[in-house]
Order: C-alpha cells, then sequence, then structure tokens
C-alpha cells in the first residue's frame, strides 16, 4: 500500500515515512497446502530495494544567553537556531500533512485497512545455514516485537521461530515499505546480506497470510505432517506475547485462532495418527542408517533433556532402546524423564563429560539450545572409532537450529552428520495417505479463514460503534438533565432512577437497528460492502470522522514515537 501522488512531493511526510516506494512492489508466494503437494517459491522480483530515510535531525543544545560568546560561539549558536528551526517545521509540517492528509479523499491509507503480512524463511525455501543465523530465542521475542514495532510502517508483530522456520507477522500500514524495512532488520540482526535474503524468503499477504498460520499451525506446511509439536510453538507465542505492546489485537486475534484451528483438525480428521514429530522422525533416522542387526547394541548418547531431548528419548524406548546415556547442565531433568521411564535405563552425565561419553557412543543425538557448535572437526577427530558392530561410522543426528553439530565433522571419515534437513528421506512414506487427510484438513482452514476474515473485518466499524455510542450518551445525559432541572429538586430518587432508566432504553432501542447494520461477523448474508457503506452513512449523519481519525492516531503516534527516539539520542 503506497502514498498517493498527492503527497509525492511532501517533504514533512516522507519525514514520518520512508522514501517513495522502488519501481518494482513485492510479490507473494502462495500459501503451501503442505510439502508434500508444493512449497513456498522463491521470490525474485522483490530484490529492487531503495529510497533514502529522511527524518527530522536532532537539534543540538541552544547556547545559554547568560555565556559570552564569542565569534566561534555565536557561529553555534546561529547554526543550532537555524537546526531548531528546521526541526520545528519539519514538525509543524508533519502535522500539516496530517490535515493535507484528512482532506485527501485518493490517499490509499485512508481506503484501506492495515495489512497483515509474513516475511518468512523455512525449511521449503532456506537452508538451515541461513535459518541458524536467523534464529531467535525465545527470551527474546518480546524485545524482537518492539524493535519491529519501532518501525515506521509497523504497528504490531509477532516472531515465529523454530528449527524448521523463522517467520515474522506483522500489522503494516504500507505492504511494501513494511516489508522492506522488516527485510533490512532481519539482515542487520542476522548479518545476511538483504539480496540473499530475498533469494529465499517468502512473503504472504492478508488471506494468504492468514491462510499459512493457519497451515502451520494444523501441520500442514511441516517436515512431518501432523506433528503437533508446532502447535506447542505456536502457543508459546501467545504465551510470551501476553502484556508485549506490539502483540497487538490482529495479531493476537491471528494466532489464538490459528490454536483453534490446529486443534480443529488434528480431532477432525485424525491428522496426527501415524504422523511423526522431528524427534521421532530423528530416531527413525538412525535406525534407517545403522545396520540392522546393530539396532538392539548400538550405544546411545542424548545430549540435551528439554522438550526435544525427552521426546527423543521417549521415541528411543518405543523402538527398544533400553540403556541410554543421557548429558543435560542439571540433573533434576533427567531425573523426571527417568521416573517416567522406569522400565528404561538412562544414565545421567554432567556437560563437562561430553567427549569422554561421545568417544563411547555409536550414536549420539544432539538437541540443545546452544548458539555455539558443540562438536567441532577437532574434537571428533580426537574420539575413539565407533564399535565394528555399526561398521566403525559414529552418527550425529542433530535436531538443533542453530547447529550443535558443525558441518566440517562431515568430512571425517569415521562420522556422518545429519541434521533437521536430512529427515525428509523419513517422512517420504505414506503420500497418499497423508494428502487425503491434508485435503480434509484444508477444507476446515478455508472456513476457519473465512471466519478471521469476517472478524477482522468487523474491526473496521468498532471506531464508529463507540462514537456513536458516545454521541448518543452525550444527548441523554444533556435531555435529562434538562427534564430533572425542570422537575425541581424534591424529586426523589426512585423517581429519578425511573427516568435515568427510561432515557437509557430508549437510547438502546434506537440504537439497536443501526448497531445490527455496523457488524459483520459472518453470521448473516451482509456483506462487508453493505456494512462499510452503512458505516460513512452513519458517519456523515453523525460527523463521526471515524475512518479519518484513526489514520490521524496511527500517524500521530508514529510521528511522536521518532520525535521521542531522536530526543533520546
Amino acid at each position: 500500500m503506497a502514498v498517493s501522488s498527492s503527497f509525492a512531493g511532501s517533504l514533512a511526510l516522507e519525514s514520518v515515512f520512508h522514501a517513495p516506494p522502488a519501481a518494482a512492489t513485492s510479490s507473494s508466494s502462495p500459501s503451501s497446502l503442505m510439502s508434500l503437494i508444493y512449497r513456498p517459491t522463491r521470490n525474485n522480483h522483490n530484490n529492487r530495494l531503495g529510497g533514502l530515510v529522511i527524518r527530522p535531525r536532532r537539534s543540538p543544545p541552544l547556547v545559554s544567553p547568560r555565556c559570552e560568546v564569542t565569534s566561534d560561539h555565536a557561529a553555534a549558536a546561529a547554526t543550532a537556531a537555524v537546526a531548531r528551526t528546521s526541526y520545528d517545521s519539519a514538525r509543524s509540517s508533519s502535522f500539516s500533512a496530517l490535515e493535507q492528509l484528512k482532506t485527501s479523499a485518493a490517499d490509499r491509507y485512508t481506503k484501506e485497512k492495515s495489512s497483515i503480512v509474513v516475511i518468512g524463511l523455512s525449511v521449503h525455501t532456506a537452508p538451515v545455514e541461513m535459518r541458524e543465523k536467523l534464529a531467535i530465542p525465545e527470551a527474546e521475542w518480546p524485545r524482537a516485537i518492539e524493535e519491529l514495532c519501532n518501525l515506521n510502517h509497523i504497528e504490531e508483530a509477532a516472531v515465529l521461530s523454530t528449527c524448521n522456520r523463522m517467520e515474522i507477522y506483522v500489522v503494516a500500514l504500507s505492504q511494501h515499505r513494511g516489508v522492506k524495512e522488516v527485510t533490512d532488520w532481519m539482515s542487520k540482526t542476522s548479518g545476511i546480506p538483504v539480496l540473499e535474503l530475498c533469494e529465499h524468503r517468502f512473503l504472504l499477504y492478508n488471506k494468504d497470510a492468514t491462510q499459512h498460520i493457519f497451515e502451520v499451525s494444523a501441520g500442514l506446511d511441516s517436515l512431518v505432517l501432523g506433528e503437533g509439536q508446532i502447535l506447542a510453538q505456536v502457543k508459546q507465542v501467545v504465551k510470551v506475547g501476553q502484556g508485549v505492546v506490539g502483540f497487538g489485537r490482529n495479531i493476537s486475534g491471528l494466532f489464538r485462532h490459528a490454536i483453534t484451528v490446529g486443534k480443529r483438525v488434528r480431532s477432525e480428521t485424525n491428522i496426527a495418527a501415524g504422523a511423526v514429530s522431528v524427534s521421532s522422525a530423528a530416531v527413525e533416522l538412525a535406525l534407517m542408517k545403522l545396520p540392522e542387526s546393530s539396532h538392539a547394541t548400538a550405544r546411545v548418547l542424548v545430549i540435551g533433556a528439554g522438550k526435544m531431548g525427552k521426546l527423543v528419548i521417549k521415541h528411543l524406548a518405543a523402538k527398544g532402546c533400553t540403556k541410554m546415556v543421557v548429558i543435560n547442565r542439571s540433573e533434576e531433568k533427567v531425573a523426571a524423564i527417568r521416573e517416567e521411564m522406569e522400565d528404561v535405563e538412562i544414565i545421567y552425565k554432567p556437560l563437562t563429560e561430553i567427549f569422554s561419553e561421545a568417544a563411547e557412543a555409536d550414536v549420539v543425538f544432539t538437541s540443545t539450545a546452544s548458539e555455539t557448535p558443540l562438536f567441532l572437526k577437532e574434537h571428533v577427530e580426537s574420539l575413539s572409532p565407533a564399535s565394528q558392530e555399526v561398521g566403525g561410522l559414529r552418527l550425529f543426528i542433530d535436531i538443533s537450529v542453530p547447529r550443535n553439530v558443525g558441518s566440517c565433522v562431515d568430512n571425517l571419515e569415521a562420522a556422518r552428520v545429519y541434521n533437521v534437513d536430512d529427515l525428509k528421506e523419513v517422512v517420504a512414506a505414506n503420500t497418499e495417505e497423508r494428502l487425503r487427510k491434508a485435503m480434509e484438513a484444508q477444507t476446515i482452514i478455508e472456513e476457519e479463514s473465512k471466519q478471521f476474515e469476517a472478524w477482522r473485518d468487523s474491526l473496521e466499524t468498532v471506531p464508529t460503534i463507540k462514537k456513536l455510542r458516545a454521541y448518543a450518551e452525550r444527548v441523554r445525559v444533556a435531555e435529562l438533565e434538562k427534564c430533572l432541572s425542570k422537575m425541581g429538586d424534591d424529586i426523589a430518587a426512585k423517581s429519578k432512577k425511573a427516568v435515568d432508566d427510561l432515557s437509557r432504553g430508549i437510547v438502546n432501542k434506537l440504537l439497536h437497528g443501526p448497531m445490527q447494520h455496523l457488524r459483520c461477523d459472518g453470521s448473516d448474508s451482509r456483506t462487508l460492502t453493505e456494512t462499510l457503506e452503512n458505516m460513512h452513512a452513519l458517519n456523515r449523519m453523525f460527523n463521526l470522522e471515524t475512518e479519518i481519525s484513526v489514520l490521524e492516531q496511527k500517524i500521530r503516534a508514529k510521528v511522536e514515537q521518532i520525535q521521542k527516539t531522536l530526543e533520546k539520542e
């Protein structure tokens, strides 16, 4: 969504928003039904990023009038005065631009609501080497949301960062400006050049973005179709977002609805039946790579006893593994797992013994949150070879992002390294059955998408509803006071209450019809167009000016945000 040509020459408005858009707009990739059907295509049409950022300059401090001013100081003071004048002029112009914006019927900001946009990279579009650089730890999500919402065209934001995807969801005042700002932010935080990000990212807008997060939550976009861990991760986004200012009504509503969709798809299609998680796929992969004769005797080491590590241990036990060593920073989590699985011998070892225990293992599973590799080439080179029962080849199954095992280890003759991108080999089975379930799930997703869009569309009329109620209340109170003053001071409290109740009842009955025609939640046949026409009619009749005032509030908020930032610098 771009600023119309009527504002092309407004330097003041460009001091609030970024410079003019590049010639080519970003094209969106279709939301994937599932990895077995198609994947988001690489977008090579959005590499043309341009535009300067013009912002009001923070003026230097003025020289105190009590000080004696030398010629140099006088020059400095003159410069400061000019800077202050320029700053005040820019500020004044910014708000005069708002007045101009109010009267511009052609401006697209006043005619279109903000867009929901997802800028993402996933296992389907980007290699793990890139995804691990972009990964944001859960503890850093609130900070990331705050930084994203400080961008000029971003109102709300959320981060979904897992081993298979890094996706930023935003509500943007302008689609392509918002995408440019978020892409620049991703480049800055990860160190990946913008052009390289654009090669691997996918962009989805509004309905496509809604459908995508619903498919993600339902497990249709996962490497392992129907896996349940992604739903837990979507729930975590909502949990972490509680109380974070930028996790606003639209984005929180989107993720809450996605949770509902994920639950409904799993209960109505039984898509999770027979489906495996990333952890179980890792165990399956290890069994595929080990000689069949060694399945019962291979020595197993699990590093990390978090959620993923615990699932690995459970799936190993389900496949017949009765003894394993688990390394973790603390023993508490390992002890809890040991209590749950009394039939399995689980031996705890501290992190300091990682290399000595790896030397004794044939298969090493890693699933920690370490941001640096635990195993590099020099570490593995010094280990004694794996047992001859497994052919002397030690397997590293690394399901962490960032990776716990450096890619250089795979160059060694005595070791083989597999990461999350290698799990595709495991999930290729049962394609037909998974496809059938995915099609059933897609029907549910389409239905839920319509409900969410209807809810979001209904938000457009909320300011009008509030202002109409406030207007009616002002009229009611004014007329009630006139009535009570005519009735005298000696009127009984019971009579006052009766008159007050009567006035409220009349107002509520009169408002019932207009309020019904301002609601568009998908529960009746009324279309969004009809509802918006009713809204505009009420705005004109009662001079509510809702549409412009909402826009004005958004832009004023951004202007104030920028000015506060400049004052802190």
